[in-house]
């Protein structure tokens, strides 16, 4: 809510004078309303002064964060919002205080996207240049970035030793950003996004070349060495290698496969049968 100020003088330009003084701004930056001109009066009698009322004028921060608090109060959430604006990224930044942001924030962030989305909207309405909208309660942001990271790197290492490429579910392009960038560097696994908007979602794969982690700790077939032996380094047998009962070779260590619809970090994983390793 703008803080709206009664302020008389002897004109109305004697009027906006005033008011510019009290609310610390210039003349062009006021928003005002004459409530009453004044007059000078018969020879000096019955003078009246003139009347404003008069504000600052609202700036795209003010609107956009008087936007989000009227809507927040339509939904019966008490609130507190702060703004700050970043002009070399030309990026709006609100935050918002109050009880039960759980509510605001809804599941996996889907509400607060979608206010985010609407502030969006009013904040570009009339505008020559795109403007970011970045919208954020109790470090939701950060907590979901560093959640979406440890994900990104679990289902990379998981694709790693399968060879089977994972797509994770729709995602929202901020979010998705965060998946690319946790891999990016990788030298094994790639991603890329595939679907249409709203279901648009991130594929994890091998790279092209890259054979997945053999399940036997070896490459020419033998268990846990590199020269097809049993348990070590020559195509001996080694005595670690064999069950002490049956005197027959240990199992090998197997990895653990993704399965379908198997769920991390509140993020289903599926896999693309048609793409078998």
């Amino acid at each position: 809510m703008r803080n709206w100020i009664e302020v008389t003088g002897k004109t109305v330009e004697e009027a906006l004078l005033e008011a510019s003084i009290t609310l610390k701004t210039t003349e062009e930056n006021l928003d005002y309303e004459v409530i009453d001109e004044g007059n000078s009066g018969f020879l000096g009698l019955n003078k009246k002064p003139a009347v404003i009322k008069a504000a600052v004028k609202e700036t795209k921060l003010d609107k956009a964060a008087n936007f989000i608090s009227d809507v927040l109060n339509v939904m019966g959430i008490k609130n507190e919002v702060k703004s700050s604006y970043d002009e070399a990224e030309m990026t709006m930044n609100f935050e918002i205080i109050g009880e039960d942001m759980g509510v605001l924030i809804g599941k996996r962030g889907q509400t607060l996207d979608s206010l985010q989305y609407l502030v969006s909207l009013v904040v570009n309405k009339e505008s020559d240049d795109y403007i970011k909208v970045k919208l954020d309660t109790e470090n939701y942001r950060e907590r979901r970035k560093q959640t979406l990271e440890n994900l990104a790197k679990n289902i990379g290492s998981k694709v790693k030793k399968s060879g089977k490429p994972v797509a994770l579910e729709p995602m929202n392009p901020y979010e998705r950003r965060i998946i690319h960038s946790a891999l990016q560097d990788d030298k094994y696994v790639e991603t890329h996004s595939e679907g249409e908007e709203p279901f648009r979602k991130v594929v994890i794969s091998l790279k092209k070349g890259v054979r997945p982690y053999n399940k036997f700790h070896n490459n020419r077939g033998g268990y846990g060495n590199n020269r097809g032996g049993y348990g070590n380094k020559k195509g001996g047998y080694g005595r670690n290698s064999f069950n002490k009962k049956s005197n027959k070779p240990r199992e090998p260590y197997r990895y653990g496969n993704i399965e379908e619809g198997e769920v991390y970090e509140g993020v289903t994983a599926t896999i693309d049968p048609s793409e078998q390793i």
